[in-house]
């Protein structure tokens, strides 16, 4: 369901609305360690609203962060990203121990040297780790993936055989309904693939990928423009949509009264252009209070040093200087209109067509708490390239390859 039939952006799709995102969640506040949920927005200018959600005792981030174009729809995109984190703290689904070799009789493995990587070290058939089931959407039949792929519990030491696949969020999702989080993990995958290609292009090819942002149609995207230029900003906006055919923007928002003051980045990917392009405006304005109100526990004391910014400043006016208005937004009304399953079948016919063989998704809803949860699993796309252990995988090296 897009922003032409009634999703709530900030909330990428969820059927029923903020209102009911957040009823689902208000009674399991204390079972999954939330103490605080703040309204942030006063403590930048921009007027977007943006909320943190504060679980101290968290296995992961400690604090998520919400947004949206109300303070409802941010307040609960902020509890279900906090809930995401719980479900993939806490999982509580069979797990296996052992190697690929002595279990590979009895089960069916993902395309394991596809997954997203943090070392360089040749994960072999012999080494001992813990696996997680799921299932391949394409076919229906079930999948084993390494645990470290699916968990976002971050507690040391780590279970054994860890270190090799990328453990971050990427892919974890939540929704009103078991599609909605599906599609919303596919999305987040295909965007983090996305924007990982796009910054490896050459600067002369990034420049022709800039958006008009005055193709935007009147609605909640222009009016997010609005707010940005009245708070004084710089937006410039990058389509980095890959063979994959999936729309993806990243976007940057620069602060025209001090240019070295926090910079917002953000990037999406939906199959609507303009919701796409919604997320990613909405995002960097988050990023930029994120970054304000300094209550991230990822957040570094580096990241807030005169020399830091220094440098965050002339990676902004290097893309700044690449900014150009060559592509306009183009119109998926068909795509708006079929809803939620006729998106997910549409983003999985791309992702075949892009030489995907295999869609993961592991269930780690808990039937108490009765919110629908996954973790989506895509070997073959690019993991996070921020990650600061990140390896360029097969599509990221072509790319490399076929560079000047």
């Amino acid at each position: 369901m897009s922003l032409a039939n009634g999703a709530v952006p900030g909330i990428p799709d969820r059927a029923d609305g903020a209102h009911s995102a957040i009823a689902r969640i208000r009674p399991h506040w204390a079972r999954m360690g939330i103490t605080r949920v703040a309204n942030v927005t006063g403590l930048d200018r921009i007027g977007i609203p943006v909320v943190m959600v504060c679980r101290p005792n968290a296995r992961s981030l400690a604090v998520s962060q919400g947004k949206g174009i109300d303070l409802e729809s941010a307040t609960a995109s902020g509890l279900m990203e906090a809930a995401e984190l719980y479900h993939a703290e806490h999982i509580d689904r069979p797990l296996k121990l052992g190697s690929m070799a002595e279990l590979s009789q009895s089960h069916r493995f993902a395309e394991i040297e596809r997954l997203p990587r943090i070392s360089a070290t040749a994960f072999t058939k012999d080494l001992v780790t813990l696996w997680i089931e799921g299932r391949e959407m394409i076919s229906g039949e079930t999948r084993w993936l390494p645990y470290e792929s699916v968990r976002a519990n971050f507690t040391v030491p780590p279970p054994p055989g860890s270190g090799f696949f990328d453990c971050s969020s990427n892919g974890l999702a939540s929704g009103n309904t078991a599609d909605e989080a599906i599609h919303h993990g596919v999305c987040e995958i295909v965007e983090r693939d996305a924007t990982a290609l796009w910054n490896r292009m050459p600067s002369a090819s990034r420049r022709r990928t800039g958006v008009d942002l005055g193709s935007a149609s009147d609605g909640p995207c222009r009016e997010v423009l609005k707010k940005l230029e009245g708070a004084d900003f710089d937006v410039a906006a990058w389509e980095t949509t890959s063979d994959v055919g999936v729309p993806a923007f990243f976007c940057l928002i620069a602060d025209r009264r001090d240019r070295n003051s926090h910079y917002g980045i953000g990037a999406a990917a939906h199959p609507v252009p303009e919701t796409a392009l919604l997320k990613a405006l909405i995002e960097a304005a988050q990023v930029r209070t994120t970054y304000v109100s300094a209550a991230r526990d990822d957040l570094s004391a580096e990241e807030y040093s005169e020399d830091y910014r220094d440098k965050r400043r002339r990676q902004a006016e290097r893309l700044l200087a690449e900014r150009s208005s060559t592509r306009c937004l183009a119109s998926a009304e068909g795509r708006a209109a079929q809803g939620i399953a006729g998106n997910v079948a549409w983003l999985v016919e791309r992702l075949q067509a892009a030489g995907v063989s295999e869609i993961i998704a592991v269930d780690l809803s808990k039937e108490d708490i009765g919110l629908p949860v996954v973790r989506v699993v895509i070997p073959g796309l690019e993991g996070p390239d921020d990650h600061d252990a990140y390896m360029p995988g097969e599509r990221a090296r072509r790319m490399s390859d076929d560079g000047p």
